[in-house]
């Protein structure tokens, strides 16, 4: 069962974090939404009624597009830098955290190249996992509470 940040230390090495990469690193939904209206205008498709969710949008890209996700890589690499942008307090958090012993894990729906770009780009790579963290992962919700925790 995952825990609440706000009610657990992770003072402990060896504990485990889970954080949204949209909710507390840097969200990659407007990035996202300005690849799909180019993708649309370029491939003369209709993408209005893609899901939210990005997973179950991937599907739906596949039939539409095909082999997408190269053109969203490209594309996000190009704009990343407008996008993403380092933040001194999370860089730092992030280095304590794992200073400490923790791993650090990063979920989210996006696109796996779309989220190491934006990973990339904010300087945390080294620092975190992109992937499916442990159940007994302390979940971190907002940017503050992990500020916080470090």
């Amino acid at each position: 069962m995952r825990r609440e940040s706000s009610i657990v230390s992770v003072s402990s090495p060896g504990a485990s974090l889970a954080l949204d990469l949209d909710d507390v690193l840097a969200d990659t939904r407007p990035l996202w939404r300005d690849w799909l209206a180019d993708a649309a205008r370029r491939a003369r498709v209709d993408l209005d009624d893609l899901p939210d969710d990005r997973a179950a949008a991937a599907h739906v890209l596949d039939e539409r597009l095909g082999d997408w996700r190269p053109l969203l890589e490209r594309f996000a690499a190009d704009r990343a830098p407008l996008h993403f942008r380092p933040r001194a307090d999370v860089g730092a958090a992030l280095r304590r955290l794992q200073a400490a012993g923790n791993r650090i894990v990063v979920v989210t729906d996006a696109p796996r190249g779309l989220a190491e770009i934006a990973l990339a780009h904010l300087g945390v790579a080294r620092r975190v996992e992109l992937g499916e963290p442990p159940p007994d992962a302390v979940v971190v919700h907002s940017r503050e509470e992990l500020v916080a925790l470090s």
